[in-house]
């Protein structure tokens, strides 16, 4: 079935549509014939007027400003909802079919690599992601706009996407990409004032479509320069007193035996499990001289063995215990050692050191109004030195996060992946010692509001 359907498809005898994209018409009876798709009378004036506005060569209006010019006069979007988002009106610029040539096999179903957000979950693990071209099936259909329309358009898009504000490094923000918002669990982004003036504001904040459904954000502007300062201030404080980081690995297993307790009943296990061996080969021998009969045996050999099973049971989870804590105090020693070296140069580190530094050491700060988390991250080994842990970490494609909080401290345990030929390791650990309260000096207090300005 599959192979006649490729046939048909390379053949231009059937359509990749399981129904009609927006602007056109199918056939009632034979939907998925190409030659009887007709444009629609009431959209495809629409699908015109949207690609007539992006490529106008005097005044271009942005996806944006086509999403909300729409919803405006009151046209339903594609799904038949009264709000247009961004994602619809590029969906339509970028199809082929409003060009005159419908493709099948474009996209095709993939584990997802990326999340909206840091603190949310990534969905489903599913995602479509683009095949390459020489694969496409082209099916021709009705053109709704010209090609010389159609490439403008996509031009324009590929214009767009280097000149967009979120590329903009007129203004350096030292926790560019690793700050959350703790209301919304949204990515916060940065966005500077003409006054020079840089904040960190919450992408719930300027996002049309969770406005118009009531969704709209009211964390406030975090001051970039506080807040960057006040990350920065606590991590040379947490690579100064590595004491502070090796206290925390050690807590989270104060409820395990000492080492020396652990040597000794792992040496009385295995004097137990030893002495429990001779026992039973001396029922063995008992029944093979006939001293006793074979249900005796079989009774004698089963209790035996349950206390074997038990011991060594017993014995298995103390040896793990040892080596968690041989593990443990590794990775206290290597901490200590980064921390050590690390500590001299950090008076004298460039604001691209330091930027290469956080990367490095952050997982994730978290503002929540007036408080501020940080989620630390410490290399296991000198290979983690030299890969941020953003590249490393593979929890959220399990459907349960691995993050185990105990008081004050979350560890998500150690992750490990293959980097060209080295396994590279890392640690993390979220340090909340205490509530931090951002507060700018008074001049410089951010409006509710503000307008204008550049995201970054």
């Amino acid at each position: 079935m599959r192979r006649g359907r490729q046939a048909k498809l390379r053949a231009g005898l059937l359509l990749p549509w399981s129904r009609a994209p927006y602007g056109y018409l199918l056939d009632v009876e034979r939907p998925r014939d190409p030659t009887r798709v007709r444009p629609d009378p009431v959209t495809a004036p629409v699908v015109r007027q949207i690609f007539a506005w992006y490529t106008d060569a005097r005044a271009p209006l942005t996806l944006y400003g086509i999403a909300r010019d729409l919803s405006a006069q009151g046209i339903p979007s594609p799904s038949g909802q009264p709000r247009w988002d961004v994602a619809s009106v590029r969906g339509i610029l970028r199809s082929p079919a409003y060009a005159g040539t419908a493709y099948s096999g474009r996209t095709r179903h993939a584990p997802a690599r990326h999340r909206k957000s840091a603190l949310r979950p990534v969905g489903p693990g599913y995602s479509q992601q683009p095949t390459p071209a020489e694969e496409w099936i082209a099916i021709p259909v009705p053109a709704l706009i010209s090609s010389a329309t159609f490439d403008a358009a996509q031009a324009q898009l590929d214009r767009n996407t280097p000149m967009a504000r979120r590329h903009n490094t007129a203004q350096a923000y030292l926790l560019r990409g690793l700050l959350s918002c703790g209301r919304s669990q949204l990515a916060c982004t940065g966005r500077s004032r003409a006054r020079g003036y840089a904040y960190y504001v919450c992408r719930g904040r300027t996002d049309l479509l969770r406005a118009a459904r009531g969704e709209r954000c009211t964390a406030r502007y975090a001051p970039a320069q506080a807040l960057d300062a006040l990350v920065w201030a606590d991590l040379c404080r947490v690579l100064s007193d590595p004491s502070l980081l090796t206290h925390e690995l050690t807590r989270l297993h104060r409820g395990t035996w000492r080492a020396e307790e652990l040597r000794a009943r792992h040496q009385d296990l295995g004097a137990a499990l030893a002495q429990l061996e001779r026992q039973q080969e001396r029922v063995l021998e008992a029944y093979l001289a006939e001293i006793i009969g074979r249900e005796e045996f079989a009774r004698k050999r089963q209790e035996i063995l349950r206390l074997l099973n038990g011991l060594a049971h017993q014995r298995r989870q103390i040896e793990a215990q040892m080596h968690q804590q041989h593990e443990v105090a590794a990775l206290a020693a290597g901490i200590d050692d980064f921390c050590r070296r690390v500590q001299p140069t950090l008076e004298r580190l460039t604001f691209a050191q330091r930027r290469q530094l956080v990367e490095l050491l952050i997982d994730r700060v978290i503002v929540s109004d007036d408080q501020v988390e940080i989620r630390y991250v410490l290399p296991t080994g000198p290979g983690g030195e030299q890969t941020p842990f953003c590249h490393l970490r593979l929890d959220y494609f399990d459907q349960t996060p691995l993050l185990i909080v105990a008081e004050d401290i979350v560890r998500r345990g150690r992750v490990r992946r293959q980097v060209g030929d080295q396994a590279v390791e890392a640690i993390e650990l979220g340090l909340r010692p205490q509530r931090r309260v951002i507060q700018a000096p008074a001049h410089v207090q951010p409006p509710r509001c503000p307008r204008g300005g550049a995201d970054k």
